[in-house]
C-alpha cells in the first residue's frame, strides 16, 4: 500500500453537527420547460455518505507549521484562474459540498450547482452574483434533467453526491444507493462532454472489498457495489478522473448554514493528512479536508487518472498550499 501523509491546516471554529435527519443528499428534480438555465441565488451541501470506523489510526510523519487562517475575503485563487475555471458542483449542499462551493467561492473561481432545490443555494450562500455562482435545477436520477445548458462552458466538475447505506428517511422519494450513487453518476457522466478538464469523483473507501468482513455489513443494501460501479463507469468514460475515496467523515454537516460561518470551519486537532492507494487505509477524515482535496486535485497533472484514499490525524496540516498536497498525492503514487 502506498501511503502519504502530511499535516493539514484548513482554511475553511468547530461547528453544531446537524442531527441525523438533517444530513443533506443531493437529489434533483427537472429543469423548469420554458427555460432550463441557470438559477440566480447560492448553495451548499454535501454528500451524506457513511464511513467505516478506524481499526487503527495512522500517525503523521512529518508536522509543518500551522498556516495563517483565511477569510471568506481572501482568495486563494487569482483572478487569472478564477476566469479560466468554471467548476460544476454536483451535491453542493451536502456536507462535503456546502464546504466545497463555499472553498470555490472564498478562491474567486466561478462555480455552477445542479441542485434538486435550488432555493438552498441563496439560504445557504446569500445572494451571488451570476458571474460568480450559478444555479441549476435538475435530477441526476432524471437524465431527461441533463439539460446540455447545465454543461455549456464547464472546465471542471466536483461530483459529492450520496445516500445512507442503510435505509433512513433519506431514502423518501427512490434515493436509494442504487437511485443515487449508480444511476445518477451514470447519467450525469453519459451527459458531460468530453472537454471537460478534470471530473473529481467523491467515492468511499471499502469498495473493492464490499464481499468481505466488515465491509459486506456496510454492504447489506449495496451501497459500496453500486459505488464501485460507478467508479468502474467513470474510468471507462474518456473524460479526465480523479476519484477520492474519503474515510469516515467527521466536522459537519453543519447547521449553521451561512457562508461567512463556514469559511470560519476548522477540522479541530486532526489536520494532518494521510493518502493512500490500493483500498487497504482503514479510518476517518474530516470533511473539510475531503473538500479541500477535490479542489487541489483540479490542477495536480499527477493526479489525473489516480484513485485515493484519504483520512484525516492529529497534527498540523497542508492548508491550501498547492506544493504540499501536490507532495502528499506524488508520495502516495509514487511508493
Amino acid at each position: 500500500m502506498a501511503v502519504a501523509c502530511f499535516n493539514f491546516n484548513p482554511v475553511l471554529s468547530p461547528l453544531v453537527p446537524a442531527p441525523p435527519g438533517r444530513r443533506g443528499r443531493t437529489a434533483f428534480l427537472r429543469p423548469r420547460a420554458a427555460s432550463p438555465g441557470p438559477v440566480a441565488c447560492g448553495a451548499v451541501v454535501g454528500r451524506g455518505g457513511w464511513r467505516l470506523a478506524a481499526a487503527a489510526e495512522p500517525q503523521a510523519v512529518q508536522e509543518q507549521p500551522a498556516r495563517t487562517e483565511v477569510s471568506g475575503e481572501t482568495a486563494a485563487a487569482g483572478p487569472s484562474e478564477a476566469s479560466s475555471k468554471l467548476v460544476l458542483v454536483v451535491g453542493g449542499t451536502g456536507g462535503v459540498g456546502q464546504l466545497v462551493v463555499a472553498s470555490l467561492l472564498s478562491r474567486n473561481i466561478k462555480s455552477r450547482l445542479l441542485l434538486r432545490d435550488p432555493e438552498k443555494a441563496e439560504s445557504l450562500f446569500g445572494k451571488q452574483d451570476e458571474s460568480v455562482m450559478q444555479v441549476y435545477k435538475g435530477d441526476t436520477r432524471n437524465p431527461s434533467d441533463l439539460d446540455l445548458q447545465i454543461f455549456e462552458g464547464v472546465t471542471h466538475v466536483i461530483c459529492c453526491t450520496g445516500t445512507t447505506a442503510f435505509p433512513s428517511k433519506r431514502w423518501d422519494g427512490d434515493n436509494t444507493p442504487e437511485r443515487v450513487d449508480w444511476d445518477g453518476i451514470r447519467n450525469l457522466v453519459s451527459a458531460l462532454p468530453q472537454t471537460i478538464k478534470r471530473l473529481i469523483f467523491v467515492s468511499s473507501i471499502g469498495v473493492t472489498k464490499y464481499n468481505e468482513i466488515p465491509w459486506s455489513i456496510m454492504n447489506l443494501f449495496g451501497v459500496l457495489k453500486y459505488k464501485k460501479m460507478a467508479e468502474d463507469f467513470v474510468r471507462n468514460s474518456g473524460i479526465p478522473f480523479t476519484i477520492i475515496r474519503p474515510g469516515r467523515l467527521t466536522d459537519g454537516p453543519y447547521t449553521s448554514y451561512d457562508l461567512n460561518t463556514l469559511l470560519k470551519a476548522t477540522a479541530g486537532e486532526r489536520r494532518a493528512v494521510v493518502i493512500g492507494k490500493g483500498d487497504k487505509l482503514v479510518g476517518e477524515v474530516s470533511r473539510l479536508v475531503v473538500a479541500e482535496a477535490c479542489i487541489q486535485a483540479l490542477d495536480i497533472e499527477s493526479t489525473e487518472g489516480q484513485i485515493y484514499e484519504i483520512n484525516s490525524v492529529k497534527g498540523e496540516g497542508p492548508g491550501t498550499d498547492p506544493e504540499k498536497w501536490k507532495e502528499l498525492f506524488s508520495s502516495a503514487q509514487s511508493t
